[in-house]
């Protein structure tokens, strides 16, 4: 398999040809670095994103000769080993948090009256709204970000974490109701994807 090749092939074909030429590696990171970095930027912050991601890859890549070949999309296993990353950065993860609900400041959206109406909204709930998800359980904050953050499907979520459908379900309806609760009734997936 070439490099061309390779960069057209499906996750499962890329991991398997790694094993007999690392550098094919690297086309998972062109994939996937990006989402990654986002994902773990929101959640610990720009001081420990780089290195969450670059050890995620690095786990990866250690791993790659366990990965279920039959599975062609490594998204979710991708996003398992950033989710078990952050979980070691725990005390980052959750300082974010309470600096971003005592600060309430955050970045300016451009864009259409219906992007800046909802900015405003998702502005005056940022505090609360980081608190809230700062509050949850670990295992319920990983789930509600995962759907609000990356769109992850049920069945990608628990292929992710190793767990259920059904505990998927159970932790993201238990995380909603808690953050809904705490904004005192708003919708808290209308919002969520403001706090970073």
């Amino acid at each position: 398999m070439t490099t061309a090749v390779a960069r057209d092939a499906d996750d499962a074909a890329v991991i398997e040809a790694s094993w007999r030429d690392t550098e094919k590696f690297a086309v998972l990171y062109d994939r996937y670095s990006a989402q990654l970095y986002r994902y773990a930027y929101r959640r610990v912050g720009p001081e420990h994103a780089e290195d969450v991601v670059a050890e995620t890859f690095l786990a990866a890549f250690r791993q790659r000769r366990k990965y279920d070949l039959s599975r062609p999309d490594a998204r979710p296993w991708l996003f398992g080993i950033v989710t078990r990353e952050i979980a070691g950065r725990r005390r980052a993860e959750e300082a974010r948090y309470r600096t971003l609900a005592r600060s309430g400041s955050g970045e300016v959206v451009d864009g259409f009256a219906d992007q800046v109406a909802a900015a405003v909204t998702a502005q005056a709930l940022r505090g609360p709204l980081a608190q809230a998800v700062g509050r949850l359980s670990p295992a319920d904050r990983d789930v509600l970000l995962l759907v609000a953050w990356s769109q992850f499907t049920y069945e990608e979520v628990a292929e992710t974490l190793q767990i259920k459908i059904g505990t998927v379900r159970s932790r993201l309806h238990r995380a909603r109701r808690r953050v809904r609760e705490a904004l005192g009734g708003s919708n808290p997936t209308t919002t969520i994807e403001e706090v970073r």
